[in-house]
């Protein structure tokens, strides 16, 4: 397994040509700073550029959380000014996340709470343990979800669900959590990372351009009237018609063997 850093809260370990994206703030609970939102960002931009990526799964080095959310003994330091020059910076962390071209799969345990959680609706699944705890409480401490939360929560489970569960700020438990569909999966206490990395190798084992295509489709259709849609689907359809995975992919189902992607 080989690591890469990104100061000194981020990693990335590659496990083949799935990578393993790492909080990796323990003191803190992997609450984000503004240095650990720079640092994120910076490791998104690398493996959304890296076409041996096939998926990225979101882990966490804390064994009590996943993310709590924004640092707010830091926020607590700004002036107006400063959390102003930081909200960019912010925002460049969740968007990178969610801007990943390749499947996301984020492995929960603990506290994903606000930020936290909002890193976890910015993948396309999200696995959990038995021990984790998710919602958006910023309401309770004066400000709404700015990481993509407001907007991702009602894809994942509609206005009106969402709406209750931003309102009430409250904390949501694994079982919950998963009958809400708030969580993809839920896998046995400390098993949130195995399941996710397998569910991942299980993903990067079709051809890397397909995935990409199918996430693109999947993004950008969604919400679209249905011909809209439909479209946006024959334009994902068209960029891989030709590629030299669809060739592969074709000979080999024909002569029976595992394909072998050149990822063009």
């Amino acid at each position: 397994m080989v690591e890469q850093r990104f100061g000194e809260w981020i990693a990335v370990r590659r496990h083949g040509h799935v990578a393993e994206l790492v909080l990796d703030r323990p003191k803190a609970m992997n609450a984000v700073s503004t240095e650990m939102a720079r640092c994120l960002a910076e490791a998104c931009e690398t493996l959304a550029a890296d076409a041996s990526v096939r998926v990225v799964v979101l882990t966490s080095t804390h064994e009590r959380a996943f993310c709590v959310g924004a640092d707010l003994k830091e926020r607590n330091s700004f002036t107006d000014a400063e959390l102003m020059r930081q909200r960019p910076k912010a925002r460049a962390a969740y968007t990178g996340v969610l801007e990943l071209p390749m499947p996301t799969i984020a492995a929960v345990h603990g506290f994903a709470l606000g930020g936290g959680f909002e890193l976890a609706l910015a993948c396309d699944l999200i696995v959990a343990d038995a021990t984790a705890v998710v919602g958006l409480p910023e309401v309770s401490v004066g400000v709404i979800p700015g990481g993509g939360g407001t907007q991702l929560l009602p894809r994942r489970v509609g206005a009106a669900r969402a709406a209750e569960l931003v309102f009430t700020a409250r904390r949501v438990p694994a079982g919950e959590a998963r009958e809400l569909g708030l969580v993809d999966q839920l896998a046995a206490e400390g098993e949130d990372r195995t399941a996710a990395l397998e569910l991942a190798a299980r993903i990067a084992a079709n051809s890397p351009v397909g995935l990409r295509a199918a996430k693109r489709a999947l993004r950008l259709g969604h919400g679209l009237d249905l011909r809209a849609g439909l479209e946006v689907e024959d334009a994902a359809w068209r960029s891989v018609a030709f590629s030299g995975d669809r060739a592969e992919g074709v000979a080999a189902f024909n002569e029976k063997r595992t394909p072998d992607w050149p990822g063009e």
